[in-house]
């Protein structure tokens, strides 16, 4: 360690003053802030990540902060990465969508390093991301609710046509034309299921 001291001048006479009897520079560390940080959103989930020195990397952690684009940092919220991977994963359900976001991160040395002990770099530079707008539960079930009804009256009118056709039918060919437009309505029946679906 070092034996830090300041000397100086006082009303004519030299004092030195002891500030730091042992001073072990490996202890007191300001690292620099991470660099390019960047973000990608989902419906599902929120990846933001960056970059730091690769001889750091295994000893760093990370304090990760986001809020609403526009309000003050002191409400945002702190997110601990829980590796010292320079990444971080953020639930989307934790993002309302069509709003910005703007998040930042800084490192300090990790609790569990024995060697080197840092405070808290500065702030890095900021990533904004936005999620995007997703359709919401009640126009989805809107849209099926609507097709279903559809799909009822729809499928009765075809049977009573289909019904009525043969009918009229039965003279010319009896054993040919009902089959053939059952088929011909089973299949319309599968392809409206499937579009349901």
């Amino acid at each position: 360690g070092y034996r830090v001291s300041l000397q100086g001048n006082f009303f004519g006479n030299n004092h030195t003053y002891v500030t730091f009897p042992e001073y072990n520079p490996r202890k007191h560390i300001k690292l620099d802030p991470p660099l390019n940080i960047q973000s990608n959103i989902t419906a599902s989930k929120c990846q933001i990540w960056w970059s730091v020195p690769w001889y750091l990397a295994e000893i760093l952690q990370y304090e990760l902060q986001y809020k609403e684009y526009g309000m003050s940092w002191e409400i945002a919220l702190n997110k601990t990465p829980p590796s010292s991977l320079p990444q971080i994963e953020i639930e989307g359900t934790e993002f309302h969508s069509g709003i910005s976001y703007i998040a930042r991160v800084r490192c300090k040395v990790s609790e569990n390093e024995d060697s080197y002990h840092s405070q808290w770099s500065e702030w890095s530079q900021t990533t904004v991301f936005q999620r995007a707008g997703i359709p919401e539960l009640s126009e989805k079930l809107f849209n099926s609710r609507t097709l279903q009804f559809l799909f009822i009256p729809l499928s009765f009118g075809t049977l009573l046509y289909l019904f009525w056709n043969y009918k009229l039918s039965q003279k010319a060919s009896p054993a040919l034309t009902f089959p053939h437009q059952l088929l011909s309505f089973s299949h319309s029946i599968i392809c409206i299921m499937g579009i349901l679906r």
